[in-house]
This record gives C-alpha cells, sequence and structure tokens, in this order.
C-alpha cells in the first residue's frame, strides 16, 4: 500500500500559528519536504521534531518530486510543507499534489494559516467575492495589462508582490486605477506587522522615503 502525503500549513510568520493536528502530522510522517530546509529546522526545533527533511522546491520539482512519489509508493509518509502558510499556493507544490493524484497516493490535507486570508480579512474590502493573482509580471506593459483586466472585476483582488518591486506596482496600480484607497500588508504575524490602507499615492510617498523589507500582500 502506498504512503500518504499530507499538504500540511504552517505559520506565516508566529511560530505558534500552528495547529496540534499539524505538529501531531509532522512528528509521524516518515520524511518532511520542505521549500527551505533551514527555515522548516527553526520550525522543526521550536516543537521538538527531529523527523528527517528533503527539499522541494521550484528549481529542483522535477528530480525531487519524481524521488518523492517513489518514496509514497513504497509506502512512506511525506509531510509536504512551504517556508509560510499552505503548501500549493504560488510554490511548487501544486505539481506533487497532482503527481500523487494521478498515481492514487492517497493526499490529505492539513489545514491551517494562509497569508492571502488573513490580509483579505484585515483589509475591511469586501470578502464575499474575490480572486487571488498571485505575482503579476515584472514587466510594466505587461503587468498593467493585468491590471487592466483585474480593473474590470467586480471582485476583491489580492496580489503578491516583493519588497524591490512593491513601488513599480503602486506607480503602475496608480496609473491605471487612479488613486484609489489600496491595502498593504507585510509581516503579518510578525512582531513588525504592518497593515496600510491608504491611497496608492500614499503609499507610493512612503515606500519611496522608507524601502521597504519582507513580502507584500495587496488588496485592491
Amino acid at each position: 500500500m502506498p504512503g500518504t502525503l499530507y499538504v500540511v500549513a504552517t505559520p506565516i510568520g508566529n511560530l505558534a500559528d500552528i495547529t496540534l493536528r499539524a505538529i501531531d502530522t509532522l512528528k509521524s510522517a516518515d520524511l518532511i519536504a520542505a521549500e527551505d530546509t533551514r527555515h522548516t529546522k527553526i520550525l522543526l526545533d521550536r516543537y521538538q521534531i527531529t523527523v528527517p527533511m528533503t527539499s522541494y522546491f521550484e528549481h529542483n520539482k522535477v528530480r525531487k518530486a519524481d524521488y518523492l512519489v517513489k518514496a509514497l509508493m513504497e509506502g512512506k509518509s511525506v509531510a509536504l510543507v512551504s517556508d509560510a502558510g499552505t503548501p500549493g499556493i504560488s510554490d511548487p507544490g501544486y505539481r506533487i499534489i497532482r503527481m500523487c493524484i494521478d498515481g492514487g497516493i492517497p493526499v490529505v490535507p492539513v489545514p491551517g494559516a494562509s497569508g492571502i486570508l488573513t490580509a483579505l480579512v484585515a483589509s475591511g474590502k469586501p470578502t464575499d467575492s474575490f480572486t487571488f493573482e498571485g505575482f503579476l509580471s515584472n514587466k510594466s506593459t505587461r503587468r498593467k495589462n493585468q491590471l487592466g483586466r483585474l480593473k474590470e472585476e467586480k471582485r476583491t483582488a489580492v496580489l503578491y508582490e516583493s519588497p524591490h518591486r512593491i513601488v513599480k506596482l503602486l506607480e503602475d496600480i496608480l496609473d491605471v486605477y487612479g488613486d484609489i484607497e489600496i491595502v498593504l500588508a507585510r509581516e503579518l504575524t510578525k512582531k513588525f506587522e504592518e497593515i496600510r490602507r491608504e491611497k496608492v499615492s500614499a503609499s507610493i510617498g512612503h515606500f519611496s522615503a522608507t524601502p521597504p523589507k519582507g513580502e507584500f500582500i495587496v488588496v485592491i
């Protein structure tokens, strides 16, 4: 009988934001597949988890997915984790999950923290219907086209952006949407958590003068 792939949500910042079930699952797994083993080790040390780890990230996803499927077919249980939040969202977790489903290997989700939902519910924007777009293009022309399509949406839009590109994204939002009120969230659940609800121009001014740190979640 094959083993089980557990898709385990981990904290997005504060290490206390993990479920008892997730801890039990990580402790009982035969192997933990982590996006960054050094990052995940901090969490495992906190909860005295000594299960072996292997890396599984964007640049080794093809080779390592085959390795993980082989281990699962041999009856081992594997816990899939990302650096933060729920695996499979804007990371290569989708690939191994799809391979397991196609191969008849059980896939069990162990839910928990999600940066997307944390930012959305704290934004004050409508939550009854929303679209998650992940990272937009790093090319301004294409990014503006993507924003133009989102502007036609009636749903709230949630985006990811890196700190070194956030001002460029904001400038494109200003061009496409005008000076609307948006929400920027960074370092959620951490010591320096910041949620800014303000006009696009105000955010541009702030982050142009104060170089940001940490990835952003943008809610439009």
